[in-house]
């Protein structure tokens, strides 16, 4: 495969990339970027060649990992089983994931913290169900714990709630009870967080403060 540059021509459907023609012959193609210091007329060797090709393979595949970042923060297990699945050798991806921790464009400790301050603010879950979700996508213990050191079940629960109380503000308290009860309990929050809350909710919505009359509401509303 060794030989000399013949050629060095922009592709017409990707001008990002060039081929590269070694004794007057089409050899192969490479990331327009990685086209640096060639010139027609250089001789290649087989390992200058297969280095071209192994730096190929490795901006394609960070290519691939920024092009995913770019749609939403991800995991390292993530990112490694998207390579897998797109058969990106274990070589290129132990060198692209170099490359993503040293920008810190991959970390998984501040991936669990960015999840969980997303979940708070919009989407309000327990720190189990939570945890099951960070270890899904691969996130270290270590990092999980972190992430859920200063997470409170019933401020979420709290916040949950507000937000499922507008659907129901209209209904009886027993009905209020059963559907905001069961809206937290599908989103992880134990009984023990789930009754308090639905009543402090309850209050706030209904307007109703005195203990009687909230008595009233549980008995007859």
């Amino acid at each position: 495969m060794a030989g000399v540059i013949t050629a060095l021509k922009l592709q017409s459907k990707n001008r990002n990339r060039l081929n590269v023609h070694l004794d007057g012959a089409y050899s192969f193609s490479l990331a327009r970027v990685l086209a640096d210091g060639l010139k027609v007329g250089q001789k290649l060797s087989d390992d200058h060649i297969a280095c071209l090709k192994q730096r190929d393979a490795e901006e394609a595949a960070y290519r691939r990992a920024l092009r995913l970042i770019s749609r939403r923060p991800r995991s390292e297990h993530e990112l490694g089983m998207n390579f897998n699945r797109n058969q990106v050798p274990h070589a290129v991806q132990d060198a692209v994931f170099i490359r993503l921790r040293e920008t810190h464009l991959v970390d998984d400790w501040a991936f669990a913290e960015a999840w969980v301050e997303n979940r708070r603010e919009f989407r309000p879950r327990s720190a189990m169900a939570l945890q099951y979700e960070l270890r899904k996508k691969g996130v270290p213990q270590e990092a999980i714990e972190a992430a859920l050191e200063d997470y409170s079940d019933e401020d979420a629960a709290y916040q949950a709630a507000r937000k499922a109380a507008r659907r129901w503000r209209n209904s009886n308290y027993k009905e209020f009870q059963q559907r905001v009860g069961a809206y937290l309990s599908r989103r992880g929050f134990n009984y023990t967080t789930v009754s308090p809350v639905v009543e402090r909710v309850w209050r706030e919505t209904t307007g109703v403060q005195d203990e009687s009359e909230v008595s009233k509401w549980i008995l007859h509303g």
